[in-house]
């Protein structure tokens, strides 16, 4: 009796620990979150362009075509510089060409994370980007509707790395999420350490009890047997 309370509650401990472990990744990783761009590009090196637009209901079924604008500093207008849609990406201007490539969502229309990655970037990457969602969203009644999203990135290309805020509170906020899942792993451990051994009292109490009502049982059952032998 007592191992198999044992064995059910490390087991119930195990599951709720599992559980709750998918459940803090998932919340971790796996929700879309509209996280900034960095802006600090170095001359010579490749640079991710974030842009992230989060479906608002994600039951819904949705598509998306991208298209990315550019303004050099100095300049008044923006320049088409690239292009995705369910043919693949186009670079749309010159200066990019064979310079960018796709770094968003894959495998799928339904794009929230529609940044790209530049390669070999020069001084006169500096300036302003912009991205654009064109989403559709569809509907069970077969209504779609259409929205336009749009992102701005001020890109600074410098000829040698500086450590920005950005990067600071995300390695803070890192080292916090780690000390937190510890402290709540500890918390468990504790938590079903207590339940196995109340678990382990409660089965000795049971065990204690039904040996003394056996013997009792035997006990009664010998003085029977001797008064009727009398």
């Amino acid at each position: 009796i007592l191992k198999t309370a044992i064995h059910i509650l490390i087991m119930y401990c195990y599951d709720l620990f599992l559980s709750n472990l998918l459940g803090f990744l998932g919340e971790s990783n796996g929700a879309c979150a509209e996280v900034d761009s960095d802006t600090e590009a170095v001359a010579g090196k490749g640079f991710k362009l974030g842009c992230i637009s989060c479906k608002r209901r994600s039951e819904v079924e949705g598509s998306a075509t991208i298209e990315w604008y550019f303004r050099a500093k100095g300049e008044a207008d923006f320049v088409h510089i690239y292009s995705y849609n369910e043919d693949g990406g186009t670079v749309e201007h010159d200066h990019f060409m064979d310079r960018v490539d796709w770094n968003g969502s894959k495998r799928s229309m339904d794009i929230q994370d529609a940044s790209i990655y530049l390669l070999n970037v020069t001084f006169n990457d500096s300036g302003t980007y912009r991205c654009f969602f064109n989403r559709i969203l569809s509907y069970d009644n077969d209504f779609e509707y259409n929205t336009v999203v749009s992102k701005v990135v001020h890109l600074t290309v410098v000829a040698k790395a500086t450590r920005g805020t950005a990067s600071i509170v995300s390695e803070v906020m890192m080292y916090v999420s780690i000390i937190g899942l510890q402290v709540w792993l500890l918390i468990e451990m504790i938590y079903c350490y207590r339940k196995i051994a109340a678990a382990g009292e409660e089965a000795l109490r049971e065990a204690a009890n039904a040996e003394y009502l056996a013997i009792a049982s035997e006990s009664k059952d010998n003085m029977a047997g001797v008064q009727v032998g009398e």
